[in-house]
């Protein structure tokens, strides 16, 4: 199975705390402030538990003299074959005395600030040498830092990207959670032909007999190659899942079966697609 492990380090106020906020959106499971003497214990979780597969980990200058011998404790990671990366967030310093100014927060050395951060700087050097990437935060917006990030971990792939379909019926309200939603009700009601009635979208008698309809299948193609023309742009924005909805009236015919038609159509595309019918059974 592979894994993904990145160590999430570098000058305080520089962004680490929004930077693994993003690794949480990409999906990480993420753990804060971690004692590096804990990293061996972690280790050997990571490659056994499941749920671990991708990780972040943000390790800072609160673990006061941790850079001396963080080589040490990151080498528990290759004796469990688990390939890790170190990303590094740096920032000008006058920048930093703006961020610690408007937030009022303490410098975790715990001095004056000018000298904190030149001691920081100081002590975190050995470590910045070792960073696969360093990211200079000084001029970048949160959606910027979350564009880099996610190029950094590889989410250009579609292969790491998930979509939901959801499928449901306006009557019963909207899904709150929808990241694109689709109404559908401007096609036949197969609800009013009595052999279909009692079907569902799932069910072939009502596929076909919308896809009998003229404007089904052109519906069908466009709306599909408009989706994938928008997927690269939601992963470009960081996001690591998508959820479309599709709604129709009660949410058991024309919905579920559009939902089932797009989610093949994507499918067979590539991407890692799950479906739910909301609102079918009701």
């Amino acid at each position: 199975m592979s894994r993904k492990v990145f160590i999430i380090t570098g000058t305080s106020g520089s962004g680490k705390s929004q930077a693994l906020k993003c690794f949480e959106d990409f999906g990480f499971h993420c753990i804060d402030n971690i004692p590096v003497k804990l990293l061996p214990y972690l280790a050997g979780l990571i490659k056994k538990e499941e749920y671990l597969k991708n990780v972040a980990l943000g390790i800072d200058i609160r673990e006061a003299k941790f850079s001396k011998n963080f080589s040490d404790y990151l080498s528990c990671f290759n004796e469990f074959n688990l390939q890790y990366k170190i990303l590094f967030l740096d920032c000008e310093d006058k920048v930093l005395f703006q961020r610690f100014s408007e937030t009022r927060h303490r410098h975790p050395l715990g001095e004056n600030l000018s000298v904190a951060i030149k001691k920081e700087r100081k002590i975190l050097d050995p470590l910045k040498e070792k960073a696969d990437k360093t990211i200079d935060t000084t001029k970048l917006t949160l959606g910027e830092l979350k564009e880099i990030l996610s190029s950094f971990v590889n989410l250009k792939s579609v292969r790491d990207f998930k979509i939901n379909m959801l499928s449901f019926g306006y009557k019963y309200g909207i899904p709150l959670d929808a990241d694109i939603v689709m109404d559908v009700r401007f096609l036949p009601n197969p609800f009013y032909v009595k052999s279909l009635k009692n079907k569902t979208g799932t069910d072939f008698e009502v596929k076909k007999y919308l896809a009998r309809q003229k404007i089904y299948k052109r519906f069908i193609n466009e709306w599909f190659n408009q989706i994938k023309k928008l997927i690269p742009l939601y992963i470009k924005e960081g996001k690591s899942y998508l959820t479309i909805a599709v709604g129709c009236t009660g949410g058991k015919h024309r919905s579920v079966a559009v939902s089932e038609e797009i989610s093949a159509a994507l499918l067979s595309s590539g991407y890692d697609v799950s479906k739910f019918h909301r609102d079918m059974r009701k």
